[in-house]
């Protein structure tokens, strides 16, 4: 007998088709409209929490990088990695896919992922939404292809990022990063060829530069570095502006208005009000970039609404580098590394509304990484978030930190 408890949630995953659906998923308008009532159904069926077992680590803001320094201040730039769900949930390891039986089909079959990002956007409107410090804690891998005496080999560089946005006045935003830091051949074939190598501990690697720089590259472990990331009033960076945490509390909660809003800061950061596919990964990356900060719940769930929306977009059910299942939003267009072509995906947990990571997948190896062994569809990098939410203390910052 089915819990009736469940059966009560189903109007949650309703109001998520009503007020959040794209017109692409009107049924009236699909090709198959036979295959998106059997995805309703399976959504109704399933209750909106229904993996609430399941700790959420998710999204932090995307990728952390440096847009805006002032003196020893950064206001920084969040790229998509992993984090904990937003409002003080924590976070978990793998969970069992999201599937459910279509009553006399003998399978199991997927929701569809334009779906199931609605429900995240459902779910993140439920999170906790105001404290003292946001605080994310973030799982890192790069992988690099590396020269040493006639070989070649892929190595990876790990390492662990803390970090704290004082919201409150008087507050200070720190960033520790480099926890745990270690960079060695990743796989033990890897491991063979820099034995074959004599073991170096520098290596050279490609500097991405059209002229063919390599740099060198040393193996080992390292400190980690502290750095404060608020410029006075502001700790973030949302397209060209440095914005404020009363900002952040002014954009808007519809994703109509969202949209609109990013698109303006699109056409005033390149000067064009061309559509397409850069349009679209801008877009994309903003409201990635929002999902994790503290903004209003609301304003979440409207971020993932836009992603849903966008033209070039693809999303559909994928695992994260950490064995945790989500939906994964990939970025319309491709770019060129060291390492070959690639693109970028953002993937969410819709059980929790929890960005869980943001992740760079090789499309076509270039000559040196595929004599390396990387081959297309492997993670390049990623950065998976572990912990994301309120917290009322400072952290910690390690004594042998460097700054």
């Amino acid at each position: 007998m089915k819990n009736p408890a469940k059966r009560s949630e189903r109007h949650d995953v309703m109001d998520v088709l009503a007020d959040a659906r794209p017109d692409a998923l009107d049924p009236a308008r699909l090709t198959d409209p036979t295959r998106q009532r059997q995805d309703l159904a399976r959504i109704v069926a399933e209750p909106a929490d229904g993996r609430s077992a399941r700790r959420w680590t998710g999204f932090r803001p995307l990728g952390a990088v440096a847009l805006t320094a002032v003196a020893a201040s950064v206001v920084v730039a969040v790229g998509t990695s992993g984090a904990q769900a937003p409002g003080d949930r924590s976070v978990a390891g793998p969970a069992s896919p999201t599937t459910t039986r279509t009553p006399g089909a003998g399978e199991d079959v997927r929701v569809d992922g334009h779906i199931e990002l609605l429900s995240a956007a459902r779910n993140a409107e439920s999170a906790a939404a105001k404290g003292t410090y946001w605080q994310t804690t973030t799982q890192s891998r790069y992988l690099d292809v590396a020269e040493a005496n006639g070989q070649t080999f892929a190595v990876s560089n790990t390492s662990t990022e803390q970090w704290s946005v004082g919201v409150r006045p008087g507050t200070q935003s720190l960033m520790v990063t480099g926890l745990d830091a270690m960079i060695e051949p990743w796989t033990a074939a890897d491991k063979a060829r820099w034995h074959a190598a004599g073991s170096p501990d520098t290596v050279s690697i490609d500097a991405g530069q059209k002229n063919g720089t390599r740099r060198a590259y040393a193996l080992g472990t390292d400190r980690p570095t502290v750095m404060r990331t608020n410029v006075d009033g502001d700790i973030y960076a949302v397209g060209p502006d440095n914005v404020s945490y009363e900002d952040l509390q002014k954009l808007p909660s519809t994703s109509k208005e969202l949209r609109r809003y990013l698109e303006g800061l699109y056409t005033r950061e390149t000067s064009a009000d061309n559509a397409g596919a850069g349009r679209s990964a801008f877009v994309l990356r903003q409201a990635g970039n929002l999902a994790t900060m503290p903004v209003k719940p609301a304003v979440r769930a409207a971020a993932y609404r836009v992603m849903a929306e966008l033209p070039g977009v693809r999303v559909r059910h994928v695992t994260d580098p950490l064995g945790r299942e989500g939906v994964g939003v990939e970025f319309p267009n491709t770019y060129r590394t060291a390492a070959g072509t690639t693109r970028q995906r953002l993937v969410i947990d819709p059980a929790t509304g929890a960005m869980l990571c943001d992740q760079d997948l090789l499309v076509e190896p270039s000559a040196g990484a595929d004599k390396a062994g990387l081959k297309a569809g492997t993670t390049l990098n990623y950065r998976a978030t572990t912990r994301m939410s309120w917290g009322e203390r400072q952290i910690t910052v390690p004594e042998n930190a460097g700054s």
